[in-house]
């Protein structure tokens, strides 16, 4: 069965509060960059272009996510399954 863009943003909204549950905000920008896992002025940030497709925001939260580590907080075992493997 094929993903729906609906699906992949819920997906991403998923992912965006993981993010927060570690203390790390997400900020989606424009310009020419591909994004990723950063810290800006001492805060920890994930920068992700704002212009990309749905699942080209999935694949760089994922990594940056992975680069961070999750392995001390709850998430769905769905979800946890897609970062740890990458299936995005």
């Amino acid at each position: 069965m094929k993903t729906t863009e609906k699906e992949y943003q819920q997906l991403l909204d998923e992912l965006k509060e993981i993010a927060l549950q570690k203390g790390i905000k997400v900020r989606f920008e424009k310009g020419d960059f591909n994004g990723g896992y950063c810290i800006l002025k001492s805060e920890k940030v994930i920068v992700i272009n704002k212009l990309a497709q749905t699942q080209r925001k999935l694949f760089i939260l994922v990594e940056a996510l992975k680069e961070i580590g999750i392995e001390d907080i709850y998430i769905n075992p769905k979800i946890r399954n897609i970062i740890e493997n990458s299936l995005i």
